[in-house]
């Protein structure tokens, strides 16, 4: 019996080891990614930061990407284009549905994070997120630049949607009293009480959302909180891997973080964003 044990006990340590591997396998550290700079020539580092911030210093050999050139023209911001503009937009910057492809920005994980789940969306296979930490920085020495970056020749992206990590406003109108989903909003509490409004978007929330701040999901120094914080941050807001869980926030920017700190830190496998998010709902139903 004690062996039986030791073996059951050894194939859980197997499976748990394999889950976290897997959950985590597209954040990677400054280690990381100094060896895959090495170690593939054709590797695509974007830059998600604002213009401002690329110009004074990036990461060599880095092209940028604002994330505010995904979106659609119109009275709802933040709403991105249809997969085929977006593949269209990013085979134009040499990055195709096979491309190894490295994201970072400034230290929010907002922009890189978006960024993430747009590419993850369209189909994108090897997408990475290089997790922003100062100090593992300077150790790898990463090599920052003014410089510009070099072009790569555009490609072709095919893309492939993944909608089961995307929610329309419908769908999360669905969902809303169903007992096996959780919908987060993650924008501050003044933000989520009305006590406040950003650039004229409409004070309230969506009703049946709980609130959970997007700062949260990371540590004071910006980066994601570890698998034991980020789990009893789920468990204080009574979220567990047996739920579906939608995120979302004014234009799902900080919904974006959140959306990677379940799916890829904590291993969750449905999770959602809500594109639309708050500026969409209040165009179609109301606030509370």
């Amino acid at each position: 019996m004690k062996a039986i044990n030791n073996i059951i006990i050894a194939l859980l340590l197997v499976v748990t080891a394999t889950v976290s591997s897997y959950a985590q396998a597209d954040i990677i550290s400054a280690k990381d990614f100094t060896a895959l700079v090495k170690a593939n020539k054709e590797l695509v580092i974007v830059d998600a930061a604002k213009s401002k911030t690329y110009k004074n210093a990036h990461v060599k050999n880095a092209i940028h990407i604002n994330h505010n050139k995904l979106y659609k023209d119109g009275d709802v911001s933040g709403i991105i284009k249809s997969p085929e503009e977006l593949a269209e937009f990013f085979g134009n910057l040499g990055i195709s549905e096979k491309t190894e492809v490295v994201l970072y920005d400034e230290g929010s994980q907002k922009y890189s994070s978006r960024l993430y789940w747009v590419l993850k969306y369209i189909g994108a296979e090897n997408v990475k997120i290089l997790h922003k930490d100062m100090d593992e920085w300077k150790k790898a020495r990463i090599m920052l630049t003014a410089a510009a970056s070099k072009a790569h020749k555009p490609v072709t992206f095919t893309p492939n949607v993944d909608e089961s990590i995307y929610a329309t406003t419908d769908y999360v109108a669905e969902n809303l009293e169903n007992p096996n989903v959780i919908v987060v909003d993650v924008r501050t509490a003044a933000e989520f009480n009305g006590e406040k409004a950003i650039k004229g978007d409409k004070a309230g929330h969506i009703p049946g959302t709980i609130n959970i701040d997007y700062k949260e999901f990371e540590t004071e120094a910006g980066a994601y909180k570890s698998v034991e914080g980020l789990t009893a941050l789920a468990e204080k807001y009574g979220i567990s891997p047996d739920k579906e869980v939608i995120f979302l926030c004014k234009t799902s920017v900080r919904g974006a973080v959140s959306y990677v700190a379940f799916k890829n830190v904590l291993g969750y496998e449905n999770v959602r964003l809500y594109d639309g998010a708050c500026a969409e709902w209040c165009t179609k139903k109301p606030l509370e």
